[in-house]
C-alpha cells in the first residue's frame, strides 16, 4: 500500500508540475476538454483527483515544521499608516530614492553548485533546469517614498523571480529593519517580476524526483529533515543583499515632483491564451515619474503592465535554448531601454493569470538567433513606449532610428512600426499623498495537491493547521494612493476578473454556473485603479472560486499551482473589509 502510494504520489505531483510548464507555453494545448465531457463528468473526474489526492494526504503525515493557527505571530508586518490623509500635509513635498542590486552570486556556474531556474520543469528540458548559461542579470530594484507628512516611509523592491513567499519576505523585512532601527516606515513591500528564467526563490524546480522520495520518505521518520526546495545559503544572502539595496534607497532619498500617465496598448501586446472563461484582459501601462529637485540626481521611471516574463527560460530540446539560461528576460530589456532614455527604472507586474506577452508585433518578422532575442525586442519595444507616452508622432519620429526601421522592413513582409498611428496621452502631476493600509488574510488551504506539496515540504510555505486535515497559511493584502491614483496590493497570480470584471464572475461564464459574489477591485476602490501583483506573497494563482476546476487540464491548469477553491473569495472579502477602511 505504501509503495503504491509512494510511487503514485511522485507521478501525480511530477505530472502537474509538467502539465503546469506544458499549459502555460501553449507550445501543445491540448484541445478544449469542454467539447468532450459535459460539466457533469468533469466534476466526476474533479472528484476522482480530489479522492485520490485526499487518500495520498490520509497517509502522508504532516510536516513537523507545521504550526497551529493560534502559533501564528507576524512580527515583521507593517500595517501602513496609522492616520490616512485626504489632501497633502501643510508644506508636503514627496521624497523619493532609488537603489538597485544585482542578485546573481560569483559561483552561479561553477562546478559543484546547484542553482536551478524557476518557472518551468519539463521532459523537454529532461526535468532538469540547472543554469547553465548566463544571458544577462537578475535583479533587485527598490524606491523608498514619502509624502512629507512625517507618517512613516514606504519601501517597495522588485525583485527579478517567479515569486518571494511571504514568510521569505519577513525575514528581508527583518534583516532590512536591523540596519535602519531608528528610521519609521509605514511599509515594506516586496513584489516580484514573476521571471520564469531567474534562480529559484520558491523550491518547486529544483531536483524534484529526488526530493519527492527523500522527503517523503522522511516524513515517517520526523527526526530526519527533510530537503528544502530552495538553496537555503543562497536565499540567505541574497536576502542580505536586498535589505541593504532598501537601505540604499532610503538613504538616497531627494525632493521632486511625482507624475503619471496611462495609455492602453494594442491588445496583440498580450495574450489572454490560456483561461477562456476569463474575459478580461487589461493592455493598459501605467507609468509614474519622478522628477528630482535637484538636476544633479537622475529621475526615476515606475512601470506598470501586466505580462508573464517566461520566453527565455521556456524548456525545449534545443540544445542551444533549452530552458537552462538567466535572464531577467524582457523586464531586464525594458529596464535598459529606460535607462538608456536618461532615467532610473522601476517595474511591477499586474495581475497576470492567464495573461502572456504576445511578441509578434516586437518580433517585426525577423530571424532571431536565439530566443532571449525575442524577449530582447519586447523589453525594448514596451521601454520605447514607456519613455514616449506623452509625446507626439512627430516628436517619436525626429528621434527614430529610420536606417534600422528601414534595414528591418526591408528584411520583412510583416514588420509593425511601434510608433504608427500612435495617439499621445496626457500626464499629469500629482500631489504630494501617499497612503497605504495593509491587512493580513487567512487563507484555507482546499487544493490537495497544494496540501502535499507543503506536507513534503517542496515549497518554501509556512503552513498552519486548525483542527483535523484543516491547512491555513496567512497572506497580506494592501491598498496604496499615490496622489489620486490608488493602486491594490495584491498577493500571486490574479485572475483579471477579480480587478476589472468580467465572465468568470458571473453564473452563466462560469464552470460551477453561479455568481462570484464578491466586488471586484475596481468596483472596491475606483474605476482606475491599478494592481501590483505578486505584492508581499506568492500564494500560485488566484481563480474566482464559482470558476474552480481541478477536473480541466487545458485552460484551467491554474488550478493545479493555487491554494484552492476559497483562495479568490478569502482575499477580496478582505479586500472589501479593507475598502471600508481606506474610504
Amino acid at each position: 500500500m505504501k509503495k503504491k502510494a509512494f510511487s503514485l504520489l511522485s507521478i501525480i505531483i511530477a505530472l502537474s508540475i509538467v502539465f503546469s510548464g506544458f499549459s502555460a507555453t501553449g507550445a501543445a494545448a491540448a484541445d478544449d476538454i469542454g467539447g468532450f465531457f459535459t460539466k457533469a463528468g468533469v466534476s466526476v473526474l474533479e472528484g476522482i483527483i480530489r479522492g485520490v489526492l485526499g487518500g495520498l494526504d490520509l497517509i502522508v503525515p504532516d510536516s513537523n515544521t507545521f504550526k497551529k493557527v493560534s502559533e501564528y505571530k507576524n512580527d515583521n508586518f507593517y500595517s501602513g499608516n496609522d492616520e490616512l490623509l485626504d489632501e497633502p500635509a501643510s508644506g508636503a513635498k514627496w521624497q523619493l530614492g532609488y537603489s538597485k542590486a544585482s542578485l546573481v552570486p560569483d559561483d552561479v556556474l561553477a562546478e559543484g553548485t546547484e542553482y536551478y531556474l524557476a518557472g518551468f520543469m519539463t521532459l523537454d528540458n529532461g526535468m532538469n533546469n540547472k543554469i547553465e548559461e548566463i544571458i544577462d542579470d537578475m535583479q533587485i530594484r527598490v524606491i523608498a517614498i514619502d509624502d512629507g507628512s512625517e507618517r512613516g516611509i514606504s519601501v517597495f523592491a522588485n525583485v527579478d523571480c517567479i515569486g518571494f513567499c511571504n514568510g521569505d519576505i519577513q525575514t528581508v523585512r527583518k534583516y532590512f529593519k536591523e540596519l535602519m532601527p531608528d528610521k519609521k516606515f509605514a511599509s515594506v513591500n516586496i513584489t516580484s517580476t514573476h521571471c520564469h528564467s531567474c534562480i529559484d526563490t520558491q523550491g518547486l524546480w529544483t531536483n524534484q524526483f529526488k526530493k519527492i522520495f527523500g522527503n517523503l520518505f522522511k516524513s515517517y521518520l520526523p527526526f530526519l529533515q527533510k530537503e528544502k526546495g530552495v538553496n537555503t545559503e543562497w536565499l540567505d544572502w541574497a536576502s542580505h543583499i536586498m535589505a541593504g539595496a532598501m537601505k540604499e534607497a532610503v538613504d538616497g532619498m531627494t525632493a521632486g515632483n511625482l507624475t503619471y500617465a496611462v495609455k492602453t496598448l494594442n491588445k496583440d501586446y498580450f495574450d489572454n491564451r490560456n483561461r477562456k472563461s476569463c474575459t478580461s484582459l487589461c493592455t493598459d501601462m501605467s507609468r509614474f515619474v519622478f522628477i528630482p529637485d535637484d538636476s544633479s540626481i537622475k529621475p526615476t521611471m515606475i512601470v506598470n503592465i501586466a505580462a508573464h516574463p517566461d520566453v527565455t527560460g521556456l524548456a525545449t530540446s534545443d540544445p542551444v535554448d533549452n530552458g537552462r539560461q538567466l535572464s531577467g528576460d524582457y523586464v531586464y530589456y525594458l529596464g535598459e531601454r529606460i535607462e538608456q532614455g536618461g532615467f532610473n527604472f522601476m517595474f511591477f507586474n499586474g495581475a497576470i493569470a492567464g495573461i502572456y506577452y504576445g511578441r509578434g508585433l516586437s518580433n517585426d518578422g525577423q530571424d532571431l538567433e536565439r530566443r532571449y532575442m525575442q524577449s530582447m525586442r519586447f523589453g525594448h519595444e514596451m521601454g520605447d513606449i514607456a519613455l514616449n507616452l506623452t509625446n507626439s508622432y512627430d516628436e517619436i519620429s525626429k528621434k527614430a532610428d529610420w536606417e534600422t526601421i528601414n534595414k528591418e522592413k526591408a528584411a520583412s513582409a510583416s514588420y509593425t512600426l511601434w510608433f504608427e498611428d500612435w495617439e499621445p496621452v496626457e500626464e499629469k502631476e500629482l500631489e504630494p499623498l501617499f497612503n497605504v493600509k495593509l491587512m493580513p488574510v487567512k487563507i484555507k488551504v482546499t487544493n490537495p495537491l497544494m496540501q502535499l506539496v507543503g506536507k513534503l515540504e517542496l515549497v518554501d510555505y509556512q503552513v498552519y493547521t486548525e483542527g483535523f486535515g484543516n491547512y491555513y497559511m496567512f497572506s497580506e493584502i494592501g491598498y496604496a494612493r499615490f496622489g489620486d491614483v490608488e493602486v491594490a496590493l495584491m498577493p500571486g497570480e490574479i485572475v483579471q476578473d477579480l480587478v476589472y470584471g468580467g465572465g468568470s464572475l458571473t453564473a452563466a461564464g462560469s464552470f460551477k454556473g453561479k455568481d462570484f459574489g464578491y466586488k471586484t477591485i475596481r468596483e472596491l476602490f475606483g474605476e482606475e485603479t491599478i494592481v501590483f501583483g505578486l505584492c508581499n506573497d506568492a500564494i500560485g494563482y488566484v481563480v474566482p472560486d464559482n470558476d474552480y476546476s481541478l477536473g480541466i487540464v487545458d485552460d484551467h491548469y491554474q488550478e493545479l499551482i493555487s491554494l484552492g477553491d476559497v483562495t479568490a473569495s478569502a482575499i477580496m472579502s478582505k479586500f472589501a473589509e479593507l475598502a471600508e477602511t481606506v474610504k
